[in-house]
């Protein structure tokens, strides 16, 4: 009889060990900071059969928190299911709730790790006759000459919100059904030494440690314990929501087509043709004196050519004007139109017609 309550006893210290244990937190432990978020990273692909995904968590130590990577275990027993680790928020402080394994799921606080522990229970595999079965749609199998049992369900999507603790200021409001009370109160197994190791190897890796990566671990997850190199090891994406980092290009990009606009004006050459003669309109007023003429329809000018129908006869007895295509039409465009046209021809040829008494 004695020997049934010692071992009765012991089984009840390995029930509790893991509450206060895992996570280096035990009583008399307060924690009055919330942990970070949860960092966004991809599953490694299951190694081999009868390996279950464990999430990664946010654990404490002298430095503050630190991220365990999410890593597959093997069952420690068939039939065994992980329960995750969560924090919540009681009595004004943040207590750290430590995974274990069991035939069923707990409850993990209502935080959505992802990759089939959407909050409650799990739905990325189950037991089958001694194997353990992978829902294709929420777990990344690659080798499938290894992993042969496997099934497809449909999971319901529910919004990644990342918040990694319960209860609180900005917490998960989530409580546990009566059933999950239950599962809990069930014995179960405390975390396998590998993972214990796993989390020293962890917090020993100052990458690791949210005041260093600022909520993006170097490593998010790996594909066994304790492997923190080679293939396979997860680096965390960066923490910035996915639309932000889509819209800045856009936001960029859009002033861009704007830029070709004010060239569209260069397209019209009569506003260009009136404009840039400015300067040099003064030089040539006396060595052209019929081409302003030649020119009027092209510039809608009438302040400058409203004096022009006096000079009839330069248009008309002016034949050297047309032998000087090659000089800029506007250069004449501001002649007076008092001009004297022996003056226009002392620089050019002297013509008898010049003489000749108007028709």
């Amino acid at each position: 009889m004695r020997k049934f309550l010692l071992a009765a006893g012991v089984a009840l210290a390995m029930i509790a060990a893991p509450i206060t244990s895992f996570a280096q937190v035990g009583v008399g432990i307060s924690i009055t900071l919330a942990p970070p978020p949860l960092p966004v990273y991809e599953q490694p692909p299951v190694p081999d059969q009868n390996y279950i995904w464990t999430p990664g968590y946010w654990a404490y130590g002298d430095e503050g928190y630190f991220w365990v990577p999410g890593t597959w275990v093997q069952a420690p027993q068939i039939g065994f299911l992980w329960t995750p680790a969560y924090w919540g928020f009681v009595d004004g402080v943040y207590a750290f709730h430590s995974g274990y394994w069991g035939p069923h799921i707990g409850f993990y606080g209502g935080i959505n790790y992802g990759y089939g522990y959407g909050g409650s229970g799990y739905q990325g595999g189950r037991w089958d006759h001694g194997q353990f079965a992978y829902n294709r749609t929420v777990n990344n199998i690659t080798n499938t000459t290894i992993i042969k049992n496997v099934y497809n369900e449909r999971v319901e999507n529910i919004t990644t919100n990342r918040v990694s603790f319960n209860g609180g200021n900005g917490g998960v409001r989530a409580q546990p059904t009566a059933e999950e009370r239950q599962f809990a109160a069930a014995p179960h197994l405390q975390p396998t030494s590998v993972q214990m190791q796993h989390q020293q190897q962890a917090a020993s890796n100052r990458n690791q440690w949210a005041s260093v990566n600022h909520g993006a671990p170097s490593i998010a997850a790996t594909p066994r314990p304790g492997v923190m190199t080679g293939p396979g090891v997860i680096r965390a994406k960066a923490a910035e929501a996915p639309e932000a980092q889509h819209g800045a290009p856009n936001e960029a990009a859009r002033p861009q087509p704007a830029a070709p606009r004010p060239q569209a004006a260069e397209h019209q050459p009569a506003q260009a043709m009136e404009r840039q003669p400015a300067a040099p309109r003064p030089q040539a007023v006396e060595h052209q004196p019929a081409q302003a003429m030649e020119r009027q329809p092209a510039a809608p000018r009438p302040p400058e050519h409203q004096a022009a129908p006096p000079r009839p006869q330069g248009a008309e007895h002016q034949p050297s004007a047309a032998q000087h295509p090659q000089e800029p039409p506007h250069q004449a465009e501001q002649r007076p139109a008092e001009a004297h046209p022996v003056e226009a021809h002392k620089g050019g040829e002297a013509h008898d017609d010049d003489k000749k008494p108007p028709q």
